[in-house]
């Protein structure tokens, strides 16, 4: 039984079975050679069937309706029908479609390669891979995946919302954030393709991100004396000096609780952080509030400020004794790093200029890292204790944070 007509998806799928033991074969009306198999068991299948000049018939394997739309299989069929009216050998042709990447192992290559030897967050790259797109795309061949497939993952993920987290009795949306950073991640593995040669275009390219609106959240005067209430009271102090020494230096999570002894200089009053998170060192000065914290901790028997039971023998879990600390002070919409965006934020209230707010944080620009690296420590200094000094006044004599402990 044999059939000809206009390939969609609907027609295609309304088809009846063929009996048992037989295939039913349709051909496209719209690209000469293309047809779709179907079995007994429902399983349609898009091949390509053509006569070759001075040869034989070949027949090449598209893929299944159920992976692939009717437009990118006649795409794929005639990409292949190019090749051969340039001559190519049509056993080659076939060959080269059966060992064409699929996009799983594009992203293997792009992790190695790419990845692991040039991003401290590869790790979050993979796992972004494995819970969003793995399932979607990792079984298609490169020249199937098209922009319409990943303008479609990325609307399906900006629409996704959280299994248990609710705000105001209704189911909470993951951030539309979440769905660009996973677009840029497919664009970035294309792109890195087509620099090394394993593939010739970026069909991420041209899709729209959602808007993304900057997070602007700090401590507020209001909220510093019964933050500094509720430290002072905190029984872990670990957590505490944790929480204090994020909040005077303004640096990011992961190199606090890194934090080492051999990275501190009690003789300059200073931090050397081996690597940010933009892959250079950075050199904090410490205030002499800080000083205090880390002097009174020194002797904690660990080559770590912060000492913990993870694997990497630091502080690791800090989720609880957060939660703990806002709910006393009562504070909401508070997070961790938003200690770092609280200071400088209060050395933009005492007159520090961009410049300086951008050195002391570890900020890189192209238009300012010229200059970052011509400045010295002093204002930098100067500018992070007039912060300190001012959040201490806003405190209005709550617990010092430098006063001995027991």
């Amino acid at each position: 039984m044999s059939k000809k007509f206009n390939f969609t998806k609907s027609r295609l799928l309304a088809l009846p079975y063929p009996p048992s033991g037989k295939r039913l074969i349709v051909w496209d009306s719209q690209v000469h050679g293309l047809q779709c198999r179907i079995t007994a068991n429902g399983v349609a299948t898009f091949c390509l069937y053509r006569r070759v000049k001075n040869g034989g018939p070949i027949r090449v394997t598209l893929g299944r309706l159920a992976d692939m739309t009717v437009e990118q299989a006649r795409n794929k069929a005639n990409r292949i029908i190019s090749s051969m009216v340039e001559g190519e050998n049509p056993a080659e042709v076939r060959r080269a479609h059966r060992e064409e990447m699929t996009f799983q192992e594009l992203f293997a290559e792009y992790l190695e390669r790419h990845a692991k030897p040039q991003k401290r967050t590869w790790k979050k790259d993979q796992g972004m891979f494995t819970l969003y797109l793995e399932k979607r795309l990792g079984k298609k061949r490169l020249s199937e995946i098209t922009r319409t497939d990943l303008a479609f993952i990325h609307s399906d993920i900006s629409k996704q919302v959280f299994k248990t987290k609710k705000e105001n009795g209704k189911p909470k949306r993951k951030s539309g954030a979440t769905a660009n950073r996973i677009l840029a991640l497919i664009s970035s593995v294309f792109g890195w393709s087509i620099a090394v040669g394993l593939h010739d275009t970026n069909p991420a390219r041209g899709i729209r991100k959602n808007p993304e609106r900057s997070r602007d959240r700090f401590l507020y005067a209001d909220e510093l004396p019964r933050f500094f209430k509720s430290l002072a009271v905190e029984e872990n102090t670990t957590i505490r000096d944790y929480i204090l020494i994020s909040l005077l230096t303004g640096a990011r999570r992961g190199n606090v609780l890194a934090m080492r002894w051999d990275q501190i200089s009690f003789e300059r009053n200073e931090w050397r952080i081996p690597q940010t998170k933009n892959g250079e060192p950075q050199t904090l000065p410490l205030t002499e509030e800080a000083i205090d914290i880390l002097r009174q901790r020194k002797d904690n028997g660990s080559e770590f400020v912060f000492p913990g039971d993870g694997k990497n023998g630091h502080l690791a879990e800090t989720r609880r004794g957060w939660a703990r600390i806002l709910e006393r002070a009562g504070i909401e919409n508070l997070r961790i790093h938003d200690l770092r965006r609280t200071l400088g934020s209060w050395q933009a209230k005492t007159g520090a200029s961009l410049i300086v707010i951008g050195k002391s944080l570890g900020h890189k620009s192209p238009q300012a890292t010229a200059v970052y690296a011509r400045l010295d420590l002093d204002p930098v200094r100067k500018s992070m204790e007039a912060a300190t000094s001012a959040m201490l006044r806003a405190a209005q004599g709550s617990t010092s944070i430098g006063q001995e402990r027991p």
